[in-house]
């Protein structure tokens, strides 16, 4: 029974430190991970946080580009018919969209649906503003239907696109 006793008095101490070292040397690693996971992530924020902003201020040109106003004074020319007019503005923000549809990847969802449905938007007004147009009515025509019935809206749809986004930027910041 003195051999079991000794041992019992030598073992269950080692044991005691071996536990206590076990439980340190775990929070420690734990410890260690959480504060690289941590690091880690404030690096990407750091790396991506300037990608988005970018994504964000090429999609705000983008819709600034397709503005009605804007629209009008880099497509239309004097001589254009209507028609001409009409096919060029389409062409225009369908081409716009086209060029900034990576930039997706970067803005949420919610933001993306707000872009996506401003053009959308654009483009039934410049659509449903050449129906009410003869075949051959002049481009000057339609540029100013377009304008009188943008004036009409209580806000803009790029307008109304761009001042989400501000929103949402400014959340983000």
């Amino acid at each position: 029974m003195d051999i079991a006793a000794e041992i019992l008095k030598i073992t269950i101490p080692a044991l005691i430190v071996f536990f206590t070292a076990w439980i340190i040397l775990r929070n420690m690693i734990k410890n260690d991970q959480n504060r690289r996971n941590q690091e880690l992530i404030l690096q990407n924020s750091r790396t991506v946080t300037p990608i988005r902003l970018q994504a964000y201020e090429r999609i705000v040109l983008f819709l600034e580009r397709i503005s009605l106003e804007s629209l009008l004074l880099r497509v239309s020319t004097p001589e254009m018919t209507a028609s001409q007019l009409h096919s060029a503005l389409l062409s225009t923000v369908r081409s716009e969209f086209e060029h900034n549809l990576s930039q997706q990847i970067y803005m949420s969802q919610q933001a993306w649906e707000v872009v996506r449905n401003a053009r959308s938007n654009m483009i039934k007004i410049i659509n449903s503003e050449i129906e009410k147009l003869p075949p051959e009515a002049k481009g000057i025509d339609l540029s100013k239907r377009l304008l009188e019935r943008i004036m009409e809206l209580q806000t803009e749809p790029t307008r109304a696109a761009i001042d989400y986004l501000k929103g949402e930027i400014g959340r983000l910041m």
